[in-house]
This record gives structure tokens, sequence and C-alpha cells, in this order.
């Protein structure tokens, strides 16, 4: 049996899935956290849980080529604040895994989709307002790393979506965009290499996960270099407001299904 039969999926359903990894590709070097939508597209084709292991090699691949664009613009410091913060999330996101059936998950995920999209209306207004962010070395700053390195593990883990929480906390801390994209960049690589034992364990990376993943990563690439020559040109604004809506009706979608 070939995985396209094993995933009983048409052809219309590996174009959206190939068009979801072209967008994790432009995600990764141009607007960190857009790929929300191609999440919601893996798991309305894929079953849910399967879902979440088909797409982390995916984002790996564009992890990869993120990290190859933008490695000169990393903050480690950050990095090392958030990682131990990040792997409690992971471990609670694992025993979450276990114990959760296809549909809880599946509602688990457009429920973090809709969160994620509340959160992102939230820091747009923040940033609006002009408030300062806290400096990431003052108390404030250090709580607010561990409660979003918590919450970004646990997301990441369960639905992959924890690229807009880490957003979230990489703007509010003051990161512009090129050490915003240089610090994610790694962050992800290492978060997502961390996680593939967990998902290979709980059954959602397996054989056949992974030759529809080699037919996928393709179109990662020139996602990629789109959003490497998108980035200084791109409206920020617009495409934020067009990531929030398929967001929503992503997540509605789950919801309702």
């Amino acid at each position: 049996m070939n995985t396209m039969t094993f995933w009983n999926m048409s052809g219309w359903g590996f174009t959206a899935l190939a068009l979801a990894s072209l967008l994790v590709g432009f995600s990764k070097t141009a607007v960190s956290g857009a790929n929300t939508v191609s999440l919601a597209v893996f798991a309305a084709v894929l079953p849910a849980r399967a879902s979440t292991g088909v797409l982390l090699p995916v984002l790996i691949a564009g992890d990869v080529l993120a990290v190859l664009t933008y490695r000169r613009h990393a903050h480690w410091p950050t990095l090392w604040r958030l990682f131990p913060a990040v792997a409690v999330g992971v471990v609670v996101g694992t025993l979450f895994l276990v114990w959760a059936d296809d549909g809880i998950v599946g509602t688990s995920i457009g429920a973090i989709l809709l969160l994620m999209a509340s959160v992102t209306v939230w820091r747009r207004r923040t940033a609006d307002r002009g408030e300062e962010p806290d400096p990431v070395v003052a108390r404030p700053g250090r709580l607010r790393a561990r409660s979003y390195g918590v919450l970004g593990g646990f997301t990441t883990m369960v639905a992959n979506a924890g690229g807009p929480v880490m957003s979230l906390y990489l703007l509010s801390a003051g990161f512009r965009k090129l050490g915003f994209l240089g610090t994610s960049s790694f962050f992800f690589l290492v978060v997502n290499v961390s996680k593939v034992p967990f998902s290979v364990g709980l059954g959602l990376i397996d054989g056949r996960s992974l030759l529809l993943d080699a037919a996928l990563v393709v179109f990662v690439v020139p996602g990629a270099l789109l959003g490497k020559w998108a980035v200084h040109r791109i409206n920020q604004r617009l495409f934020e407001q067009l990531v929030i809506a398929a967001t929503v009706v992503g997540g509605l979608q789950l919801l309702l299904r």
C-alpha cells in the first residue's frame, strides 16, 4: 500500500499540501508564524494526529533554509533563556498526545489556531499603542520568557503551532526584523529537531509519513527563496491581516468538523 492510498488522498489534497509546504518555506524566511495556515491545511487534508507528524519534517526543512539565510542575526542569550521553559512545554504536550484521541487533537488544534489569531491581533494593537517591551534581563522579562516558552513548547508539540507564540514574544522583547528572523530560525530548528524522537515514539512519524514528506519538501525550497526575496518588499500589515483571517477560518473548520 503506497502513501497516497494510505492517506486516501486525492490529487486536490496533495496539491493543497504542496501549497501549504510552499507557504512553510515562505513563512520561515519572511513572516514567522504565517505557517499556521499550513497547519490548518495539513490537519484538514490528513487525520489530525497524523498531520502533526507529517508536517514536522517539512517545518525542519524550512528551519534549515532559514538558518542558512539569517544565521548571523541570531541572539543566543535569548535562545538559552527560552530553551528550558520550552522543554517543559514539549514534555507536557507529549503527555497530552499520549492521552488525546484524534478528535480531541483536532479540536485542540482548532482552538489553538483561534487563540493564536487572537494573540496576534492583541500583539498588533499593543504595537500600535507604542508600549515599551519589558527588558529580557529584568524580572518581568524573565517571567515573560518562561511563560511564553512553556506555552510555545506545548503548542509546538501538540499542533506545530508555536510560531505565533514565539513571534509575539520576540516582538514584545523589541527584536527588529533581521534579529527576529535569525533568532526564531535557530529557535525552531533546535525545538523541532528535539521533537522528532517524541513524535517517532508516539507513532506520528514512520516510513510512510516520511515518503510523503520527501515529496512535499521539494516545495519548501521555492517558498523559502520567495520569502527571502519578499522580506524587504512585503506589506507586513496586509499580509498579517490575511494570515489572521485564514487562521480563523482554518480553526473554525477544525472545531466544527
